[in-house]
């Protein structure tokens, strides 16, 4: 076993399955690429009553069917409508909250999006060390519901109302359930899913009145699946999913608000300090099928579903898509998973090996960003 840390690799290091489904996705599984291969041997010499020719028509209106499926899902989910789909996001105007913004995923999201030229406020216990002049940082325990709203007060009086919420703060104790202290399990629900409602409760209602706004719940595969050391982190995570599930239900249902976006992205392992000394298999058909995620892969996709405007469930990488349907599985399956992946044993000599513990002080625990 060994932990990943972001070191020099080999070029061939990078390559796993994503890469590979990436590429399958616009050939082999891509309707605009398939539809021109029976043209090419038609082009050739080729009947169109021919087997092979038959064959690839059938397999590209298949192909077709399922990715029209998709596609009117989507708009059908986030529109009503078959062809006309949400307008692109204006970045222009925007004022974007990203909580846990000081370092890790927070830190160079909050970045990447002060480049586009939007009014960022970075909510933290520590402060961010940018050169953008667009960024603006307000010192904030998110767990603490009385700082959240006094914070909330003096956004709205200096900058205005946020039109985008990213709760990307988080933190991980590393303990086994009866080595959890009352304020280790406080300070994990406080910061990974209380904070979460505090933000809503102080932002929401600005975007109520205008109707338009967009929540980004970063929360982890651990939300879906349990491991051992685990159960605070994964029990936080879980009531983030489930409660940016519900919230969907009431924008849409109740409050009438179907342009407010939501979207959760449930993560695998991130390459931030936070998770960094987690040991992990060393096989290389684990490497392939499980990668660690850079942070920047994180940050592009959180800024693609900003830009296309549509509510959605973000997994990353592509594993941790089949998360959902773990529990379906027989115990001894499941079983069989967990000692392939570690899972039950990677956090074994976490505390040890990173010298502290998230209980240890707010400012390490909360400031690491997302932290899977």
């Amino acid at each position: 076993m060994a932990s990943r840390a972001q070191e020099p690799t080999p070029i061939y290091d990078n390559v796993d399955i994503d890469l590979f489904v990436k590429v399958l996705n616009h050939t082999l599984f891509s309707p605009f690429f398939i539809f021109f291969v029976p043209l090419f041997y038609i082009f050739q010499g080729a009947k169109v009553t021919d087997p092979g020719i038959i064959g690839l028509s059938v397999y590209w209106i298949l192909i077709s069917s399922f990715w029209f499926i998709r596609w009117y899902s989507r708009l059908y989910r986030n529109q009503g409508s078959l062809l006309i789909g949400p307008p692109r996001f204006d970045w222009g105007d925007q004022i974007i909250i990203v909580t846990g913004g000081s370092s890790g995923v927070g830190e160079l999201l909050a970045n990447t999006l002060a480049v586009r030229n939007v009014t960022v406020i970075v909510l933290d216990v520590k402060p961010i060390v940018t050169e953008n002049y667009n960024i603006t940082y307000y010192k904030c325990d998110v767990s603490n519901w009385e700082e959240v709203q006094a914070v909330a007060a003096t956004i709205k009086e200096e900058i205005g109302d946020p039109t985008v919420i990213i709760n990307n703060a988080g933190v991980v104790q590393g303990k086994l359930i009866l080595d959890l202290s009352p304020q280790d399990i406080n300070q994990t629900f406080g910061v990974n899913t209380l904070a979460h409602f505090w933000l809503l409760k102080a932002f929401l209602p600005a975007m109520l009145e205008k109707k338009e706004g967009h929540i980004v719940t970063v929360s982890s595969v651990m939300g879906v699946v349990g491991a051992a050391q685990m159960t605070d982190y994964c029990a936080s995570k879980a009531a983030a999913i489930a409660m940016t599930d519900s919230l969907r239900r009431e924008l849409d249902h109740r409050y009438n608000t179907p342009k407010i976006r939501t979207t959760v992205l449930c993560s695998g392992h991130i390459l931030t300090p936070m998770f960094q000394n987690v040991e992990f298999p060393t096989h290389p058909l684990w490497k392939f099928l499980s990668p660690s995620l850079h942070p920047v892969t994180v940050v592009k996709s959180i800024i693609a579903a900003l830009d296309e405007q549509h509510s959605r469930t973000i997994f990353l990488p592509l594993y941790t898509s089949a998360a959902p349907y773990v529990n379906l599985l027989p115990s001894f399956l499941r079983d069989l998973l967990q000692w392939f992946s570690n899972a039950d044993y990677a956090m074994k000599n976490f505390a040890k090996v990173s010298g502290r513990r998230a209980s240890e002080g707010p400012v390490p625990a909360v400031s690491l960003g997302k932290k899977d």
